[in-house]
């Protein structure tokens, strides 16, 4: 089967043909390292690991870089405001990230570049960009002249007055035209800044990813992902900034973007004081639930989060779980090839809504399967395939007893005595009780199952 993927810059989707099937190369805008992530900085991260874990069972080598932006204006406000060097700031906020990341299933990626390791080929890059009229120089700042490039807004669909308005330029008097934007600026001396043609400065941002791209994957990349909030003017001035420094050649072959994340159907921001992080969120469930929970709605859909579809993301594991659990005198076959149903969800420009519900249908037909040869295939299919969504990665065992332990609810050993106890009421008649102590654990979301080898639990 093949890969469909919706193309922001063609708007359509589109069967993803990559340039070398034996290098899949694939980008994705990674954090400003100044401050917690919070759950819309996690977005892109699941979605694009599901992603690349699946372009890596399609394909034999893909090679997957996330950048660090560790040069910002808010690094620097946040470097000052504590009296310490940016990197002090930059070093922690990353581990800090990498392990949220971590918590919530998130692979690193095979390159992680860092800003302020690529000053030289961003300078580079001007230089071209100078030489070929498509950047100038004025005081003390580099600026890409964006009427030299028709193509400007293609990937936005925005006209001129719309370009100019989304951007929110000052229009700064040694602008060539008011549309223009900083490829370079000087840097005061209490600011980060490196030698340059054009006096001491630091990068604009746009420039970052560019010269990051070109250095690690090569002038042309087959996939470049990222949030909504990034198609104008982040990803527009790549563009334009690559296409020119490359004599015309394609940058981006297939332009990928995941929609925001909203909470209790507001947008997120400082302001109204809902910006929920990771960090805290790993405090109030598992980070798988959170993972699944990011996974619920179609990538390129707006996600609303609320605290019910999270407890809701927990008790879709305690089914899934549970249904290992159910399995769990059988061995998964490790080779196991996905589920056909499964496959054709995600080949269906990611659609994990759907993919979801055929790891449900699995985890039904394991509930019920009594055959062992059945059984061993259905649990390997639902591993294998879970796998892929990063998910069911863990002892069912475990994910009870961590689950437990935030909830509050009754552990493995509670549960096997309460059954014991129902067993032996069963034994002496004493339907009232057995009843009772099955109703007490099904209030704790615990659902007992009675079958010929004995009765068998499982959460949710």
């Amino acid at each position: 089967m093949s890969l469909r993927l919706y193309n922001t810059l063609s708007r359509t989707k589109e069967e993803f043909v990559p340039v070398d099937p034996d290098r899949v190369t694939m980008y994705v805008c990674g954090p400003t390292v100044y401050s917690y992530a919070h759950i819309g900085n996690a977005r892109p991260a699941v979605v694009f690991d599901v992603l690349v874990r699946f372009l890596r069972h399609l394909w034999p080598k893909v090679v997957y870089a996330r950048n660090i932006t560790d040069i910002d204006d808010k690094i620097n406000a946040a470097a000052k405001e504590q009296g310490v060097e940016i990197s002090v700031i930059t070093k922690k906020y990353e581990q800090i990230y990498l392990d949220d990341m971590a918590a919530i299933g998130v692979t690193e990626p095979d390159i992680d570049p860092h800003a302020t390791d690529h000053i030289p080929e961003m300078i580079s890059m001007m230089e071209k960009l100078i030489a070929n009229g498509h950047a100038y120089a004025a005081e003390g700042h580099v600026l890409f002249n964006v009427p030299s490039f028709p193509d400007y807004g293609g990937l936005s669909g925005r006209d001129q007055d719309e370009l100019l308005a989304g951007a929110r330029v000052d229009i700064a008097p040694y602008k060539k035209d008011a549309s223009d934007f900083v490829l370079w600026k000087p840097s005061t001396q209490d600011l980060p800044g490196w030698d340059s043609p054009w006096g001491r400065g630091r990068p604009g941002w746009h420039l970052e990813c560019s010269c990051m791209i070109e250095k690690h994957l090569g002038r042309t990349i087959d996939i470049h992902g990222g949030g909504i909030d990034l198609v104008f003017p982040h990803h527009e001035n790549e563009i334009a900034q690559s296409t020119c420094a490359h004599g015309g050649d394609n940058f981006v072959r297939y332009w990928l973007h995941n929609g925001f994340v909203n909470v209790d159907k507001e947008k997120m921001s400082k302001s109204t004081g809902n910006v929920l992080l990771v960090h805290e969120l790993l405090k109030q469930a598992p980070g798988e639930a959170i993972r699944l929970a990011l996974l619920s709605a179609h990538y390129r859909q707006p996600l609303d989060w609320t605290d019910d579809g999270l407890a809701q993301a927990v008790k879709m594991l305690d089914r899934l779980y549970g249904a290992l659990r159910l399995m769990d005198d059988v061995d998964a076959d490790p080779d196991a090839p996905p589920d056909e149903t499964f496959l054709r969800a995600l080949s269906d420009d990611l659609n994990t809504p759907q993919a979801l519900a055929a790891l449900f249908e699995l985890a039904r037909q394991g509930n019920t399967a009594e055959d062992p040869a059945e059984k061993a295939r259905i649990k390997s299919v639902l591993v294998s395939s879970a796998n892929l969504m990063g998910v069911l990665t863990q002892n069912p065992e475990d994910w009870f007893a961590r689950n437990d332990q935030n909830l509050g609810g009754p552990g493995p050993e509670e549960i096997e005595r309460l059954i014991q106890s129902r067993n032996e009421a069963r034994a002496a008649k004493n339907f009232a009780e057995a009843d009772r102590i099955r109703d007490e654990l099904a209030e704790q979301r615990v659902t007992l199952e009675d079958a010929g080898d004995g009765t068998k639990w499982r959460r949710g």
